[in-house]
């Protein structure tokens, strides 16, 4: 199979599997895979590490790397004929194409010294929420004694172009420390000697990013502003939104609540259409257009609990329970909560003042704004039935 037709097909076929996976990310945000690298000692010198990778995503990746076109070809049809037994066969027959294309963009360094990495056993099969993910573990020898260690991941990056912004999720117990942290392209390096500081600091910058860059979440927060005439009522609309996914978003990435992509996706397009119609319906109606009855609070809530969902599911964690992570988790929905409040103040004084001095042209801002936001969230709910 020529090179350029294997690529096609493989972005194909990954772009399937993401659309069917069960928890697969938001699709507002494309696909991406989520990498998890569990950190502990192996032994004197050494460092352990046990990778879990997406099982296609893996063949396809490595199989373009290395120009291995029996890896593909025997890879995509284990994982078509849904076979574990034949997944794990296919990885470790071709274990030099697969283990190359890992350890050459995964490294493990101690005191600013490369570790050496080998295999510590096979390839094996297991699933994460049905999708199959293959183990790699590996034995890391380290030249230099140190209590600092270095993990650096650039595994699946964008310009493969089978999935964008891959997330690798760390958890470590070693150096005498212990916790979690998230990696992706613009933050690619962890380092144990980081302190608690550092390492929430980047799940706050993480929570921040995902907000700031997730249009659809950014849509409703527009459409709940511009339904709102006096403080009070954004005041609690944001407050409904902000404790509603503040608890789906925590229960969904410890794992203990789990609700489809395909599920979520749809029903998050769908909350913006509503919320900004409840405006324009006021409208018509001739009201003020601030829709402040416990209706819209219910609403805006409810809706929020989906949300939630969408940003435990572009956060990829769904590890067992510990007060490091619960805490990371906090840190990264402080971080959404920051850019929620930064444009309630941006916006909500801009179209208050323009309420105020202009009514007539201030009506049709918001107006017009909010049918945007309907068109588009009604778009969207159209291509995400279609896509599931």
């Amino acid at each position: 199979m020529q090179h350029h037709l294997r690529r096609a097909f493989a972005v194909l076929t990954i772009g399937a599997g993401a659309l069917m996976a069960s928890a697969g990310p938001a699709l507002a945000h494309g696909f991406s895979s989520t990498v998890y690298a569990d950190v502990t000692p192996g032994g004197s010198g050494h460092v352990r590490t046990a990778l879990e990778l997406e099982y296609d995503l893996l063949v396809v990746s490595a199989a373009d790397y290395r120009d291995d076109d029996q890896l593909f070809q025997d890879g995509t049809a284990a994982f078509d004929a849904g076979d574990a037994a034949a997944q794990a066969a296919a990885l470790n027959a071709h274990s030099a194409a697969a283990l190359g294309y890992v350890t050459d963009r995964f490294s493990v360094t101690a005191g600013g010294d490369a570790c050496a990495p080998s295999a510590s056993g096979p390839f094996t099969m297991g699933t994460r929420d049905g999708v199959p993910y293959t183990t790699l573990v590996l034995d890391w020898a380290c030249a230099e004694r140190t209590g600092e260690h270095e993990i650096r991941t650039g595994l699946f990056p964008d310009a493969e172009t089978y999935v964008r912004d891959t997330k690798t999720i760390v958890t470590y117990e070693i150096d005498g420390r212990d916790g979690s942290a998230a990696l992706d392209a613009g933050h690619p390096v962890f380092s144990t000697a980081q302190s608690w500081r550092q390492r929430f600091g980047e799940f706050f910058v993480l929570g921040a990013e995902h907000l700031l860059f997730g249009i659809d979440h950014i849509l409703f927060l527009l459409a709940l502003i511009a339904g709102s005439r006096r403080l009070r009522e954004i005041v609690l609309a944001a407050t409904a939104f902000t404790v509603a996914h503040s608890v789906t978003f925590v229960l969904a990435a410890l794992g203990l609540v789990s609700v489809p992509a395909r599920v979520v996706e749809p029903i998050i397009a769908l909350s913006i259409a509503v919320v900004a119609g409840w405006h324009l319906v006021q409208v018509r109606r001739g009201g003020s257009g601030s829709g402040t009855a416990w209706g819209r609070l219910v609403v805006v809530f409810l809706f929020g609990l989906v949300h939630g969902l969408g940003f435990a599911g572009a956060l990829g964690i769904d590890e067992a329970w510990s007060w490091t992570l619960l805490w990371s988790l906090l840190v990264f929905n402080v971080g959404i909560e920051s850019v929620q409040i930064g444009l309630i103040l941006l916006a909500f004084p801009a179209l208050t003042l323009l309420r105020r001095r202009a009514p007539r042209i201030g009506n049709w801002v918001t107006g017009l704004l909010c049918a945007g936001v309907a068109v588009m969230g009604l778009i969207w709910f159209v291509e995400r039935i279609f896509a599931s």
